[in-house]
This record gives structure tokens, sequence and C-alpha cells, in this order.
């Protein structure tokens, strides 16, 4: 269970708000000028698919021979056809036997040749492909894990294009190369090696007449290569963009059409279409050119092999039947050379998208000491502490800092209440103590996990419900749980009413495209997540800010009970939550202005009084609520 399984983008907004708003705590990333996640070099990706492999490296090795033997055992089919050759012209000339019993052996033994090249073909085929998913699933795992691990500040500087297109375009490609591509490229290049041998073994002139075609073959995969790497890079970068213009314009729309917009988002949309449109259509005519320089080398290595049997036959050096055994192995070249030199466009593609995939994996765990000199001397903490912030700063990106210096201590046990105006800084200082964001500056010194229990959750007020039954979904936090135990954290929230009358309780499917919770239930299902994964600290972050009255007051009951008898840090949206803490905090553009009980605070005529006299006046005008 990760430390802060409700990892969220948690800065406040109202509900109503639509998702590509920004507030001055946010930095905004636009595609024009995100900073994108890294891509791996080529030696890097080359170094992280043979770690991949490693695990499997004795399954590889089985493949191999197995591949191996099917691929020599298929090239006896020419000498036979060849020998029925000699057959025949023997008999031709009346120097061998005419009956046709003579060519039953080499026809059975054909038969024989056929099915045990399927057989063993099949089986390594079978044993290659459950090498590539292995490889795939730990490439997924390890992007996964890491993407889940990013700092929030560092996604959207790069945009939810980039890491979009990662997850969908990028990992389909690697998927259809490994599927398709990686097979079937074993499969050729084994037959091209063991028929260059079986021609050698034939004659060695015929080698040497078959490999003129090989600088032409060179020199075209070279030429595709050194051109088609780059490219594809640029499709990959180009499709990012357009993901993330396509995300901006889509989630923003009712922002575009309050400001007339319209015209400008979608002419920055085509824009974007229209790069990644023509690199592609650059992509066809690479193929295109790559196709008729592969057919010119084809043509020479044909006719060399004639020409070469031509003149053995004539010098009594091969029979016919020989020199007809190496025209069929060269013209059986021709679909591994091509399917090999084709499977290059896959390869290359899919090398592109493993290289952002692994440049992604490859990121290092981010931690405040990760900008030497900016770390602040010690200090000591109080006896009572049980979390401690010292001298935290931090900023997005190159942005202005959002939050300035900040000390803070929770004891074991407590209800901070953290407050302030929208942009104050509650929100990133909320994921700082939570882990979820690293600082800029200064460290968290968090709870001690010797019990093994997460030392964080957060829950904020923009949750995902996870497709899958309810019982799953309460799962990810304790996937060791009874139905009874999920029971228990479901009624400790106040939610198992609601539960049980689902269709099929526990096991009702939730989710995207099945039944559909709304705002309070998929937030009190959360809370209940948060009772399971029992974590040292409790971190919510405006989790009953829904709108409503009636519901914030039942997710308020809900949350309470959920962090009754542990730490716990709350982003108050509602000050009433506040005047229930056991201690709150002020912030001011980032920085700690007070800090103190409710009652000493709401009368010290400071920064919290006058919050506190706004909210109330607001309250006392507003409508009776029913």
């Amino acid at each position: 269970m990760s430390a802060t399984p409700e990892i969220q983008d948690t800065e406040a907004v109202e509900p109503t708000t639509p998702p590509a708003r920004q507030t001055p705590e946010r930095a905004p990333a636009t595609a024009t000028a995100a900073e994108l996640l890294p891509v791996a070099t080529g030696r890097r990706t080359r170094a992280a698919a043979l770690e991949l492999v490693r695990p499997d490296r004795g399954l590889a090795l089985r493949a191999g021979l197995v591949l191996v033997a099917a691929t020599a055992v298929g090239l006896l089919t020419q000498p036979l056809l060849g020998r029925i050759v000699d057959l025949v012209a023997d008999a031709a000339k009346g120097a061998g036997d005419t009956s046709p019993g003579v060519l039953t052996l080499p026809v059975v033994l054909i038969a024989v040749v056929a099915l045990v090249q399927g057989a063993a073909t099949a089986v390594g085929l079978g044993m290659v492909a459950r090498l590539g998913e292995s490889v795939l699933a730990r490439v997924r795992e390890r992007f996964v894990e890491r993407a889940l691990g990013l700092p929030a500040d560092r996604l959207e500087r790069a945009g939810a294009g980039d890491l979009t297109a990662r997850v969908t375009d990028d990992v389909a490609r690697v998927s259809e190369a490994v599927r398709s591509a990686l097979p079937e490229l074993t499969r050729s290049v084994l037959t091209i090696l063991l028929t260059l041998v079986a021609l050698a073994v034939l004659d060695w002139r015929f080698l040497l007449a078959a490999l003129l075609a090989v600088p032409v073959q060179a020199w075209t995969a070279r030429w595709y290569v050194s051109r088609a790497v780059p490219l594809y890079a640029r499709q990959r970068i180009a499709t990012g963009a357009r993901q993330q213009q396509l995300l901006e314009t889509i989630g923003g729309a009712d922002t575009v059409r309050a400001h007339l917009l319209e015209k400008a988002h979608t002419e920055r949309v085509a824009e974007r279409s229209r790069e990644a449109v023509g690199l592609r259509l650059r992509g066809v005519r690479l193929v295109l050119g790559f196709y008729g320089r592969l057919h010119i080398g084809e043509y020479i290595g044909l006719v060399a092999v004639l020409l070469a049997g031509l003149v053995l036959v004539r010098e009594d050096a091969v029979s016919v039947g020989t020199a007809t055994a190496a025209a069929l192995y060269f013209h059986n070249l021709f679909g591994p050379i091509n399917a090999a030199l084709v499977l290059l466009d896959d390869a290359q593609s899919a090398t592109a998208g493993l290289a952002r995939l692994v440049g992604v994996t490859d990121l290092p765990e981010e931690t405040s000491t990760d900008v030497p000199g900016l770390r602040p001397s010690r200090r000591p903490d109080s006896p009572a502490a049980f979390v401690s912030v010292h001298g935290v700063s931090h900023s997005y990106g190159t942005g202005a800092p959002v939050l300035h210096n900040v000390d803070l201590a929770l004891r074991e046990g407590e209800h901070v209440a953290l407050v302030g105006t929208s942009g104050a800084g509650k929100s990133t200082l909320a994921r700082i103590i939570a882990g979820v964001q690293p600082p800029t500056r200064g460290e968290v010194r968090p709870a001690d996990r010797a019990d093994g229990r997460p030392a964080a959750v957060l829950v904020s007020q923009e949750l995902h419900v996870f497709s899958g039954t309810l019982a799953e979904d309460l799962r990810l936090a304790q996937p060791t749980a009874t139905d009874d135990e999920l029971r228990a954290a479901l009624a400790t929230v106040h939610a198992l009413d609601w539960a049980e009358a689902l269709p099929d309780a526990l096991d009702t499917v939730v989710g995207e495209g099945a039944h559909s919770l709304d705002a309070a239930k998929a937030q009190q299902l959360a809370l209940a997540r948060l009772v399971l994964a029992d974590p040292l600290v409790a971190v919510l972050d405006e989790a009953t800010a829904e709108a409503g009255s009636a519901g914030a007051r039942l997710l308020e009951r809900s949350a309470q009970a959920a962090l009754e008898g542990r730490t716990a840090l709350i982003v108050a949206h509602r000050l009433t939550q506040a005047a229930t803490a056991d201690r709150v905090v002020v912030l001011e553009h980032g920085r700690v202005v007070e800090s103190g009980p409710h009652e000493h605070l709401k009368n010290a005529d400071g920064a919290y009084a006058t919050l506190w006299a706004a909210w109330s006046g607001e309250r006392a005008s507003a409508p009776s609520e029913k």
C-alpha cells in the first residue's frame, strides 16, 4: 500500500470550476511552454531492454534453440526438391530409374519436414511470445510505478498530454512490436542466417553470388534507420503536444466558450494536428523509398545466383538439382529479408516509444536535498512532535514561490486545521506533508513507521472511483481486508447503509460505465479507504468541500469519524472544521502568520479573526438551508 494512495490534483477549486482553470498557487502548463518528460538515449534504451530480458534469459535461450532447430529442419526442403529435379532429369536422360516410385521417398520426407518444422516453430514462437509478454509487463509496471511517484508539479510542467501519450500511444506501439514484430523478426533473422549457411554448404560460390545483394540491402537499412529514428521520435513528441492541446481545449471548454476563444483554440488544435499529420506522411514516403531500394537488392542477388548456377552446371561442378536448390534458397530469402527489414519500421517506432518510457522510469526520486546548499540547518524538534516541517519553501518550476520558510509541528493525535485565502499555499503544504510533493527547499520529518503502517494518506476533493466492484475499490487501501473489515470501514464513515442497498452490495460494479456514485458517496468511499489504510497521519485537502450544505454536513461527520484517534492535517474549506480542530494554522502568501486554538485566534484581531468574521457574516446573510 502506498503511503499516499489518494494522489490527486489537490488545488482547491469550486466544484463547478472547469478543469483547465488555474489558481495563483499552481503554475499553468501549456503545450507551447511545457517542460516535456525526458527521453532515454539509444544506448540507455538498449541497456534497459537487456535489463528487462535478463530475468527470463533461460526462457530466451530455450526459445532461441527451438527456433534454430525449426529453421534448420525447414531448410531441408530445398535440397529435397533439388533431389526430385535430379531424379527427373536423370530419368529424362535414361540414366536413372524411370518408375514413379523413385519420387516417393523425397516427397514423404518433404511432408515430414513440413510437419516437424510447423510443430517446432509453433512451440518456439509461443516461447518468444511468453518472453515478450513478461518483458512488456515489466515495462508497464516500472512505468506506472514511477509515473505515480512523480511530483505533481513535475507532471504539470510536462502537461497531461505528454504523459497520456506515453501511457497510450507509446505503450501500444511497444506492445504491438512485442506481440507481433518480435516473434516474426526472430524467425526471419534465424532463417536468413541459416539459409546463407546452407548456400555455402551447397557451394561457396552460391554464397558469394547471394552476398552481392547485401551491400544494397545494408545501405538501404542504414539509409532508413538514420532517418526513421529521429522522425519517429518527432512523431511521438508531436502526438504528445497534440494530445496536450486537446486536453486543455476540451477540459476548459466552458472557459473557452465564455471568453469566445473557440476559433483560437480550434486553430491551435489544427496546427498541432497538421504537424502530426505532416510527420506521418513523411514516414509514409520514407517507407516507400525503403521498399524501392530493397527490391533492387533482391533482383541483383537473384540474377547473380541464377548465373552462378548456370556456370557451375555447365562446368559439371554441381547438378541441376543443386543449382535449383540454391535458387530456391535465395528466393526463400525474399520473405524473411523483406519481413526483417520491414519490421525495422515497427522496431524503430517501438524503440522510440520505449525510449520515452525508459526516460520516465529512469527519473530519479526527487527530494528536497536534490538541490545542493538549499537544505536548512536542523532545528530541534518539539519533544512532542509527531510530524515536523522545517524551513520548507516551494515553487512550481521557475514561478514565484508559493511557500516561504514554513515551520510546523504536528503532535500525535492532534487535529490541525490549515486555513487561508485561495492561493495561500494550503494545498501545496498539505501535499508536501503527505509525501506527494517534495519541497524545493527544507525537509519534512514524517512519523516513525515502525509498525508498518503508511506514514500518510491524502484525501482530496477531486477523487476517482476506480472501475471494478465496490469491494475491489476499497481493497486498494488494504488488499488483505476481509468483507467484514470493509463493512466496518464503511460503517465508520456512515456509508454502510447505501453500500448495502446497492444491487449487489459490495460486489456491485462501480466506476465509469457501471453503477455511478455521486460526489458525496465517492468522497465517503475515499474516507473508508483512509480508515482501511490506517495511516499515522491523515491529510484532508478540502475533502468535504462539495457543494450542497446537507451533503457537506454528512461528509464532515464522515471525516470526523474517519479521523477519530489519529493525527490529522485538515485543509479547511468551511471554518466550522477549523472551530472543531485542536489547533488552527493560518497561511498568507505562503507564510504561517498565526497558529493557535480557534477561540484564541478568533478573538485576537488577526488574520483568522478577519476570515471568521467574513465567513460568519456570509452565513448570517445566506438564506436558510433546508
